[in-house]
């Protein structure tokens, strides 16, 4: 029997962005047998129960996931069940069109099984890689998540913008397999991103990387009101947020706090994230959005956000930095064969 929640079914899954891991020499592996791992990650992901696999697009060396859609096909041919999508797909440096159409033909691969996550991109490196203007940051994303709008609805697109070239009464190929390709927005925290996420009759992934989860119950509760007014009926909520299972909860803040302390470290750096010490990391994982810890404490946080946020989903995304693959591998496994079902368990009780 499917377990549902708020007449959607419940969904967990996992999301990486393709962080350069460690062999079972220590060393970096390649960035190609990086990515050929992913493939593996994902296959352990479908075979653990879990029912979501994403990717989120980066584009620098620490993440070399420039192309997640072409990893999630090579996927899409060794999997039958699990969904496959991005986490995220920064639309405002892309094409619209290209982005649908790819999602379109991994829905055609996967007979079905393909989402896609669009965003901003909270990273931009992107930007001037495709010779996009970050001074134009809301105007390309409002645009180009208009357009998209238009085109999955799978019938001839007439459009214009000042992002792309007008499209006049033009058709999209290929269609997919239920007319529809199931698209979610990634929001941060902007009250006007839930309402134009609404608005369009996209589904919520509430993106919450830091803090007290509850802190977005107002966000939920905004979302739930405006998909209400615009007449479109209830639609899912998510919840993506980091963390990392072991066999006990000190086994797995050991393993996850080096390297969460070096990548804020460099995200302090970059863009001036407040000082990370241990006693930080402890609050976050107790009280915040780490969900790190043994399989019985990470359900029973993800159980207790998922209820304060009204969401039927979780992503987790796995893995922060240069951890060992066989420790991820790990993590999944638990993930998704004591972790989900103790989640799916805990809601039904709810």
């Amino acid at each position: 029997m499917t377990s549902t929640r708020g007449g959607h079914r419940i969904v967990i899954g996992v999301d990486s962005f393709g962080e350069m891991t460690l062999g079972g020499d220590g060393k970096l592996l390649s960035q190609p047998q990086n990515i050929r791992e992913l493939v593996a990650e994902g296959v352990l992901a479908e075979e653990s129960g879990l029912d979501f696999f994403g990717l989120g697009e980066h584009h620098i060396e620490e993440m070399p996931l420039s192309a997640p859609d072409l990893v999630l096909a090579a996927l899409a041919a060794r999997t039958s069940r699990i969904h496959l999508g991005s986490a995220v797909t920064v639309l405002s440096s892309d094409d619209p069109v290209r982005v649908f159409q790819r999602y379109a033909t991994l829905d055609a691969l996967s007979s079905g099984r393909a989402e896609v996550i669009l965003g901003r991109g909270s990273s931009t490196e992107s930007f001037p890689l495709f010779g996009f203007d970050l001074a134009d940051y809301d105007r390309l994303f409002e645009e180009k998540l208009e357009l998209f709008a238009r085109l999955r609805t799978e019938q001839p697109v007439t459009w214009s913008g000042t992002t792309r070239a007008a499209l006049p009464g033009l058709q999209v190929y290929p269609r997919t397999a239920d007319g529809m390709l199931p698209t979610w927005v990634g929001v941060g925290g902007n009250p006007a991103s839930v309402v134009r996420a609404a608005r369009h009759g996209f589904a919520l992934m509430l993106a919450i990387i830091g803090g007290n989860p509850a802190r977005f119950a107002r966000l939920s509760a905004l979302y739930r009101a405006a998909t209400e007014q615009s007449g479109i009926g209830p639609l899912p909520i998510g919840v993506h947020s980091p963390g990392h299972v072991a066999a006990s909860d000190e086994q797995a803040k050991e393993q996850y706090w080096p390297t969460y302390r070096t990548f804020m470290l460099d995200a302090r750096r970059q863009r001036g994230f407040p000082e990370i010490t241990r006693d930080y990391f402890e609050h976050e994982v107790e009280y915040g959005s780490l969900y790190v810890g043994s399989p019985e404490t990470v359900a029973r946080r993800i159980a207790k956000t998922m209820t304060t946020l009204d969401a039927n989903r979780f992503d987790l995304k796995y893995g922060m930095g240069p951890m060992p693959h066989a420790v991820l591998m790990e993590n999944l496994r638990l993930f998704g064969t004591e972790v989900a079902p103790r989640v799916r368990e805990q809601l039904q009780q709810r």
